[in-house]
């Protein structure tokens, strides 16, 4: 990790902790209205949403509005042998919740149902930072990159990644490493930018 990525984790975590429960939630109900209102959100059947943690902007609005409006909603489980890649996780409102080894809620291992990550439509990710060319800056495990690296080979595009984040997160020129995953569009509490029209 580089020193200016190690700063403006820092940075960028602290700010987003400082938001209050009341701005949270706002900026969490806001976020649902950005993403029902664009056409990836609503053409999707499955989408892939992650439960918020350490002030990460809250998408349970967004995921409650897309599983009453009857798309197969998803959540992320960490690789139950200790390797550094995600499961997505079929999750309905109501279903159990078990705590993953970083003490973050996921579905538990022995009622999942699994979908792999290349049949997913959009998957909302979280992050730290991100820039106006895609790039984006997460908490540093490489969960997500590993997960998705292969999912773009040939003529496989899919799933849409879509960083979710506070507005606030935006920087300019993020340093990026060649292992990095790109981001095809972020959604904000104040809105949604798409990058290089991938979003259609």
């Amino acid at each position: 990790m580089t020193d200016a990525k190690r700063k403006i984790r820092a940075s960028l975590r602290e700010q987003r902790r400082q938001l209050s429960l009341r701005e949270q939630q706002k900026a969490g109900k806001h976020l649902a209205t950005q993403l029902c209102r664009q056409p990836f959100f609503r053409h999707a059947r499955r989408i892939a949403f992650y439960l918020a943690n350490d002030g990460e902007l809250d998408p349970s609005f967004a995921l409650d509005l897309a599983a009453a409006a009857g798309k197969e909603t998803y959540l992320p489980v960490l690789d139950p042998l200790g390797g550094k890649t995600l499961k997505f996780a079929r999750w309905q409102p109501g279903d159990k919740l078990v705590a993953n080894r970083f003490g973050i809620a996921e579905p538990s291992l022995q009622t999942a149902t699994f979908a792999a990550p290349w049949t997913l439509d959009v998957v909302c990710m979280p992050l730290v930072a991100f820039d106006d060319s895609g790039n984006r800056l997460g908490m540093g495990g490489g969960f997500y990159d590993r997960t998705f690296t292969s999912c773009y080979h040939g003529r496989r595009k899919r799933p849409l990644l879509v960083g979710l984040a506070h507005h606030f997160q935006q920087q300019n020129n993020l340093p990026a490493d060649p292992w990095d995953v790109a981001i095809h569009a972020v959604a904000t509490d104040l809105g949604v930018i798409v990058f290089s029209g991938s979003a259609q």
